[in-house]
């Protein structure tokens, strides 16, 4: 019995260990395959405020990335250094009740003064737990104010969901915990006359760029990130 009991022990402290080394590492395949870590689980490194100047309100713990959990709205956004054109993004989230936050891709700096009137923006939410009445492309997964997402399931608040975006050219999908939820094409006459009936329609620069920086909003309450990774398509 007692050996039966170490032998449990080892194999829980063995897990823990593995575990502990792949949040924020890529293995070996995940390397040849080109994938790039965009959080190094340690600090902000590669990252910047949209716009400019000094990362306020987020911090690093265990491995894991916070927003400040206050919603300072574009005050607080955060963006790659670098720029990306065509990817595939992998990213796990966790969400606070009554929570808001975004995944912006293809953002300009400098165009806007607002994040969402630049990049398209994967939406982030307590989906079950919002106190107000959402339109279909408001909740989790959306492209947010164009296209709904289709069929998503949102794990509970106390658990990861699994994020990915896979973005060519002009076509775009938007998947969350294994299923594809949007598929669309920026800049098809669906895509332009959606824009048009949305709250995008008088926002000069949004979805206009085919380059850009992949961005992650303070919107409102806490939203912790982990496991951001890029690979270039």
């Amino acid at each position: 019995m007692k050996r039966l009991n170490l032998l449990v022990v080892f194999a829980i402290l063995g897990y823990m260990v593995v575990y502990s080394q792949e949040i924020n590492t890529l293995t070996p395949q995940e390397k040849k395959d080109g994938w790039k870590l965009l959080f190094n689980g340690k600090n902000l490194k590669g990252w910047e405020m949209f716009n400019g100047g000094k990362i306020t309100g987020w911090h690093v713990e265990d491995g894991i990335l916070y927003n400040s959990g206050k919603g300072s709205d574009h005050g607080g956004d955060i963006m790659t250094k670098k720029q990306f054109k065509d990817f595939e993004l992998y990213l796990e989230w966790r969400i606070d009740p009554k929570s808001n936050s975004g995944v912006f891709y293809r953002v300009e700096k400098g165009v806007t003064d607002r994040i969402y009137e630049s990049g398209p923006e994967y939406q982030l939410l307590d989906d079950k737990g919002w106190p107000t009445k959402l339109h279909d492309s408001q909740y989790t997964g959306s492209f947010y104010a164009v296209y709904p997402a289709q069929g998503a399931e949102v794990k509970p608040i106390d658990e990861w969901n699994v994020t990915r975006i896979v973005v060519k050219g002009n076509h775009v999908e938007h998947y969350l915990n294994g299923k594809k939820v949007v598929e669309c094409d920026m800049w098809s006459d669906d895509w332009v006359k959606r824009k048009n009936e949305s709250k995008w329609k008088n926002a000069e620069h949004y979805a206009k760029a085919s380059k850009g920086h992949i961005g992650l909003q303070d919107h409102g309450g806490l939203t912790r990130f982990r496991n951001i990774k890029i690979r270039k398509l």
